[in-house]
């Protein structure tokens, strides 16, 4: 597999010097500074290439291209920023970029309540914490309606949250749930939300599931003509969030994209720490039967906590998921892969996200991208990788010596 490390550009306090020094080979990145909807040109795209390249390193992934509001919903610049994206993955193809990471998530992208959450070693991690998300969607943001979302004992649960938060946690928690994505212009404060949220008031899962289908089927047969595969991530974590439908759930969910287009450049980001924060998927029988649509993995960990709705980002190899067994399909359609297609490349694997350690502490990086927490995590699963593998190998030795 490709050891990929995610760089927010020009910008990000972790360096792509510093990234040398992991020895990840490969750069996940995106053109952050382009507006969403927008064409990412040529000259865009190769300006940020010769820079990773003059790095010593190679833009493996791109990790987003970001899916236009008006695409999710609907909406009337919904049809010009479809061919714009088309033209994009055009382009990214030309320049020999061969992996798209995108994510369907309508207006509010990954969620988590806590950005520095201790942990028992003294490193912190981030944290979900379902009865702080009701909090702020009833209490704080007061969404119309709110409250018909959430069962009795949620909303009681919510009640005592808010009601033992004092100021400072309030607007601690506002600032977490509002921060945006890093390394993106797109931040929100509470009257942009509410008015982000106003589009998806009459549509329901089936709508925006219908609008991802017609979104697939105009833009991967551009991205098969380009010699691109598109891996769709999944919702983080992977329930309704403020009203909002969520259809990159679960294994249904994904059948119905991958029919919805049914080409090899249709695929699928396995993020195991996001399909892994509920507790009905399973993540390693779902890698196993998307194996084939699987073209990018983010290799990350969480522990479910017992109401069954929060979790915290663990260590990459602990948590609720088996990560052995999960790098061990991978590195199966891997090797398939390597024999039955003329074209075959590695699986770029990302240490997705990583606790603060050590000089992450004092080091200024953006939430969830810390160094020395990844780099912990990129080497416990370059571990596994290595163990996996000689596995591998010592069983096609012995089938073949009983051939």
């Amino acid at each position: 597999m490709e050891h990929t490390w995610r760089w927010f550009g020009p910008n990000d306090p972790v360096t792509l010097g510093d990234v040398r020094q992991t020895d990840a080979t490969g750069i996940v990145t995106a053109l952050h500074h382009i507006p969403n909807g927008e064409v990412w040109t040529p000259e865009e795209i190769h300006r940020r290439q010769a820079e990773i390249e003059a790095a010593g390193l190679t833009w493996s992934v791109v990790e987003s291209v970001p899916v236009h509001e008006h695409i999710k919903w609907g909406g009337p610049g919904r049809d010009e920023a479809v061919a714009n994206y088309a033209q994009t993955l055009q382009n990214l193809g030309e320049a020999g970029l061969r992996t798209v990471c995108y994510n369907f998530m309508p207006v509010i992208d990954w969620a988590r309540t806590d950005q520095r959450w201790q942990l028992p070693n003294g490193g912190y991690a981030m944290r979900f914490d379902f009865a702080a998300h009701a909090a702020f969607d009833i209490h704080i943001l007061q969404r119309p309606g709110a409250a018909d979302d959430y069962s009795a004992e949620d909303l009681e649960r919510a009640e005592q949250w808010f009601a033992r938060a004092d100021d400072q946690a309030r607007a601690a928690l506002s600032e977490t749930v509002l921060i945006g994505l890093p390394g993106s212009e797109e931040s929100y404060d509470l009257d942009t939300l509410r008015g982000g949220l106003e589009p998806y008031a009459d549509l329901d899962a089936t709508a925006v599931r219908g609008n991802l289908a017609a979104f697939l089927r105009e833009v991967v047969p551009a991205a098969t003509a380009s010699g691109v595969r598109l891996a769709i991530h999944p919702d983080d974590p992977p329930r309704p969030l403020f009203g909002l439908p969520r259809v990159v759930s679960d294994a249904d969910d994904v059948q119905a994209l991958l029919d919805a287009a049914p080409a090899v450049a249709n695929g699928l980001t396995m993020c195991v720490g996001s399909f892994g924060s509920v507790p009905t998927n399973d993540v390693v029988a779902m890698t196993e039967r998307f194996a084939n649509r699987i073209h990018f993995a983010h290799l990350r960990n969480v522990t479910l906590e017992a109401d069954g709705k929060s979790f915290f980002e663990d260590g990459h190899i602990d948590g609720g998921a088996d990560m052995v067994a999960v790098i061990r399909a991978l590195l199966r359609e891997e090797r398939r892969r390597s024999r039955e297609e003329e074209d075959a490349i590695p699986i770029p694997l990302r240490p997705d996200h990583g606790h603060f350690l050590l000089d992450d502490l004092t080091r200024r990086t953006y939430p969830g991208y810390a160094l020395i927490g990844r780099l912990k995590g990129l080497a416990q699963l370059r571990g596994i990788e290595a163990a996996v593998s000689a596995m591998l190998d010592a069983e096609l030795g012995e089938q073949e010596g009983r051939s």
